[in-house]
């Protein structure tokens, strides 16, 4: 196992007096560093430690005894040099300096840094130097503008010192390459792509530029009118981002007098180092929405029998007409249709989120006492009647790991069932399967941030930009200092314009891709023979394999020029260090397990496993996915990953929990709902965050499952579409209003802390975890999240060593011997996989064509994701005013021919259908498709793309086929065309 400690190697130092100091630095120090070693503060304006110096400003200049000044921030030491930083004309030219920028400021009592944060470093400098905008003789400029285009950011053009810190920032940390300059003279200022108002450009939205900029150029906006104030009048809380895998570093500043979060910020970690995104830096305000669920609900008897409740949810109008014609399912669960009162037709208009005045008189309040009774009698009484089988479970991957270990234990030990999941089933679960298979674990053997080590990158079948964009920073940092970077993927996303190559295969064809490349690797003679000699099994059957897949014939299958394949084999062939990192079009597929098998087999041939910059990388989706998986989340698994049906382990978890455990694999996620319609099936289930009606594949067939349960419970933030089907709700904590640890993509496990308080009567999950199951009998007793924490480090040999104490601010990773003294192991299989002979498993694949094809009807493919600004099925970003502003309409993206083909044209409405049903939605013509191909995001349940999508699984990993079913688009007719208005937007 490797931590990469940075590696000896001889230094060549200098040395020069600064100041009549005498400094010894490694030879190539600036100046401005070695000062600053020894305690010597020199002024600057344009560096900052974290970009490439550039001296633009001139505030650093140092006397060297030569010509002319230097800048001390890019003058690097020099052997004898003698160096004076703070002579009387050195502070004369600082003053002046000062003061000819100061003139063109706002004036300070309006200045848009000074009266938000208070941290503007020109007049920290104006201070210093005793000069003021309003004491100086020097005519003032202005005119350059405002730009408040951006929801969030605001641009003031007359408070901009052109210091480059914003363009570099978006340059060299963010790799956006969105800020630049324009015009000449003193008209020139920062520009966003060509000159576009910052609102209309490509920007991101990441707020680096923000946190780079020294004055109040570029300052955040309020969001819902909460002032932004002096960090010293807020109460700053150290946490971790709540949305993706990446688990990026953050600190929450905390308005308490409002009860509310002023603004974020990105804090030092040795994962994202203070890095966000625009969900990290802006999106945090969903837990502040009048929508949250404040008190117990119990659903009333008037509104049984048990079915949707809402149009949307119901499926009337459209979607229905889409599905009579395709012949779906339209089981309400005994409720019938009705007029909208949106609409004559029934009609819902699209806006996002569940219409709380349509669904809430259906419920009645009650108090904790009640609905924990109501709960816990109903879940016996059906465990009683009909066995441990008809109770199932659906933990969450955005709470913590201490809740899914509750969770988990509570379905095992009160319920004597395994039939608990989460969505890791709906992401990675045929990743997991085939690492498992092929090197005894399902975690990353490796961080995203050992990129900086490979030579050669494949990144497939993930669009890191919009999905774990700060991950993507640093393989775009990785790209300008040399590494290569394969693309491989159906779409042209924005990673393919920082690739070497971009092999854009057709999707569903990956397995013929990298079989061929394996065939190439092999043929000429590429592979690491001795460390297939010494670390792997099955090579010899891969070789056969392949042997069928020259790259003619896979160019035939995928689409991509044999060339290419040719060319992608011998670079990574070639390199000697190589990382590959895949995401969901790689896993969300029927045979998504074989497509991680290809990959593991290229790495494992190749050598690149084991050693700083090789490795495998399934990119985590979920901000908890990973940590809930180690945590037991899942059906054939105890906690660590531990068989439920290998007797050792079951004896372990029996003796610890002192119960009897049941010896079955249970029921995926997917098999759950299938479960529910067959008779003997599961009767009671338990949702603690997760919202299936959405996220699950084939919509008609989950609402028909959630109509036919006896009894099901919900557990969450929000009244959600699955909510609709619940006999009882309980209002649950967010992300922000509870303590507890989570376990990122990269293995680092970290602590998240309570910003505030609930609201009304929230409470936090694991509590009421722990209240239900005292109710079923358990004789649980925790007291907070850190003793839960111990117990399941007890029981999971990974985690061992890690306490809430040693965890620290940055986290650990794990495994990790020392965690009071290291941060743990980044590189693991250096010397061994943990399989049982210790042995890289290679399990060939044939490439199989997809489940279901097109053909004459249904000609086009859809692929659905995720948007840059948008999460999961949308109840927290749809409630986030600045991720929803920038992003609020469901758009179907279509190659421009097949839009043209079909009479439509960029922002028209069309009607998406399938096999299963129909959805209505805007067209987004977008050069990023291939022709035949079209994207869909799952966001937007107006629009929801799960109503289209198959329930076809991957036979190993039971995970659905969300990357490939047959579709066709159609022009609306004129009535349906009209214009859509918001149905509950915030």
């Amino acid at each position: 196992m490797t931590t990469l400690e940075e590696p000896v190697t001889a230094v060549r130092t200098v040395t020069a007096e600064i100041d009549g100091r005498a400094v010894t630095v490694p030879e190539g120090t600036s100046i401005y560093d070695a000062a600053k070693q020894v305690g010597i503060d020199i002024p600057v304006l344009c560096h900052n430690e974290r970009y490439d110096p550039v001296g633009v400003c001139r505030m650093c200049v140092v006397d060297t005894g030569g010509r002319v000044f230097a800048a001390a921030c890019v003058r690097p030491c020099e052997d004898g040099m003698q160096v004076r930083t703070s002579t009387p004309e050195l502070e004369r030219n600082r003053a002046t300096l000062t003061e000819l920028l100061i003139s063109d400021q706002p004036p300070r009592a309006e200045d848009p840094k000074q009266t938000t944060t208070g941290d503007n470093l020109l007049l920290d400098l104006a201070d210093r130097f005793d000069v003021a905008k309003e004491t100086t003789d020097l005519p003032c400029g202005s005119g350059r503008g405002v730009d408040s285009s951006n929801p969030v950011i605001e641009v003031n053009h007359d408070a901009c010192i052109l210091c480059d810190r914003c363009v570099r920032a978006c340059d060299d940390i963010q790799g956006n390459d969105v800020i630049g300059r324009s015009g000449k003279g003193y008209s020139t200022r920062i520009a966003f792509d060509l000159n576009d108002p910052m609102g209309a450009s490509s920007c991101v939205t990441c707020g680096e530029c923000v946190q780079a900029c020294p004055t109040g150029a570029l300052t955040n906006k309020a969001i819902n009118n909460i002032p932004i104030r002096p960090r010293e009048e807020l109460d700053a809380v150290d946490s971790v981002c709540p949305y993706c895998g990446v688990g990026c570093a953050l600190t929450y500043y905390v308005d308490r007098s409002r009860g509310a979060i002023a603004f974020a910020e990105g804090r030092d970690q040795p994962g994202s180092k203070s890095r966000l995104c625009v969900k990290g830096r802006y999106g945090w305000d969903y837990a502040a929405s009048p929508q949250r669920l404040t008190v117990p609900l119990i659903r009333k008897e008037s509104s049984y029998p048990k079915g949707p409740l809402s149009a949307d949810v119901r499926g009337d109008a459209d979607n229905d007409r889409g599905r009579a014609g395709a012949g779906g399912d339209r089981s309400g669960g005994g409720r019938s249709a009705k007029l909208s009162k949106n609409g004559k037709d029934g009609r819902r208009k699209p806006g996002g989120l569940v219409d709380y005045d349509e669904v809430l008189p259906h419920f009645r309040e009650a108090t904790w006492e009640e609905a924990l009774d109501l709960v816990a009698r109903r879940l016996k009484e059906i465990h009683a009647e009909q066995g441990p089988g008809a109770i199932a479970g659906f933990g969450s991957a955005k709470c913590s790991n201490e809740e899914a270990y509750l969770f988990q234990k509570l379905i095992r030990a009160g319920f004597g069932t395994n039939n608990v999941d989460h969505c890791t089933r709906l992401c990675h679960a045929s990743s997991v399967a085939a690492l498992f298979e092929g090197v005894g674990s399902g975690a990353v053997s490796t961080t995203y941030g050992d990129v900086a080590n490979a030579e050669v990158v494949i990144i497939t079948g993930s669009n890191p930009t919009a999905n774990h964009p700060v991950a993507s920073s640093f393989f775009k940092q990785a790209r300008r200092r040399g590494t290569k970077i394969i693309y491989v993927d159906p779409r042209a996303s924005t990673v393919a314009e920082h690739a070497d190559y971009h092999c854009q295969v057709k999707p569903g064809t990956d397995v013929a891709f990298y079989n061929a490349v394996m065939h190439e690797v092999i043929r000429l003679g590429l592979v690491d023979r001795e460390f297939v000699k010494a670390r792997v099994s099955g090579f010899e059957e891969l070789v056969r394999t392949v042997n069928d897949y020259p790259p003619e014939r896979a160019a035939q299958i995928t689409g991509v020029d044999a060339d290419l394949i040719r060319t992608v084999a011998r670079v990574w062939g070639e390199a000697k260090a190589g990382v590959i990192y895949w995401g969901m079009g790689i896993s969300q597929h029927t045979t998504g397990t074989d497509n991680a098998r290809c990959l593991i087999a290229l790495c494992s041939i190749t050598g690149n496993v084991g050693r700083p910059g090789t490795g495998l990388h399934p990119l985590r989706g979920q901000n908890n996915v990973q940590g809930a998986s180690d945590a037991g989340l899942i059906p054939m698994f105890f906690p660590d990953y531990q068989g439920v049906d290998r007797e050792a382990a079951r004896r372990r978890f029996e003796e610890a929990w002192g119960v009897e455990l049941d010896p079955n694999r249970g029921l995926t996620v997917t098999e759950i709902i299938g479960s529910v319609l067959k008779p003997g099936g599961v009767r009671g289930m338990y949702m603690l965050g997760e919202n299936p009606f959405l996220s699950d594949p084939n919509i008609n067939k989950v609402r028909k499952a959630l109509s036919q349960l006896d009894f099901l419970v919900v557990q969450d933030i929000f009244l959600t579409e699955t909510a609709e089907f619940a006999d009882v709700i309980l209002p649950a904590s967010s992300y922000l209003e509870k303590e507890g640890s989570y376990t990122n993509t990269d293995r680092r496990v970290q602590l998240g802390r309570k910003v505030m308080d609930p609201p009304g009567q929230a409470r936090v999950d694991w509590e009421i975890i722990q209240d239900i199951a005292q109710r079923i009998g358990l004789d649980w007793s925790y007291s907070s999240p850190s003793e839960v924490f111990d117990e399941m480090v007890e029981l999971m040999p990974s985690y061992a060593n890690l306490r809430h104490a040693n965890l620290g601010l940055t986290g650990k990773l794990y495994p990790n011997d020392d965690p009071e003294h290291s941060d743990g192991t980044v590189v693991l299989f250096d010397e061994r996989f943990n399989t049982d002979d210790g042995l890289a498993h290679l399990v060939p694949a044939h490439w199989l064509p997809a489940k279901e094809l097109p053909d004459a009807e249904y000609p086009l493919v859809l692929n659905t994701g995720r948007l840059l600004e948008h999460w999961h099925t949308g109840s927290m970003t749809r409630r986030s005013y600045a991720l929803d502003t920038i992003s609020p309409i469901a758009e179907v993206y279509m190659h421009p021919k097949d839009a043209a083909d079909r009479g439509l044209s960029h922002g028209q409405m069309a009607r998406v259908r399938s096999r299963r049903g129909a959805i209505t939605l805007q067209v987004r013509v977008s050069h990023r498709e291939q022709l035949g191909n079209c994207f869909i995001p799952f966001h937007f349940r107006e629009a929801a793309a799960n109503l289209l999508t198959i329930d076809e699984v991957d036979p190993y990993g039971k995970i659905p086929e969300f990357k490939f079913c047959a579709i066709q688009v159609e022009a609306l007719s004129v009535e349906d065309a009209e214009p859509l208005s918001n149905m509950g937007s915030v």
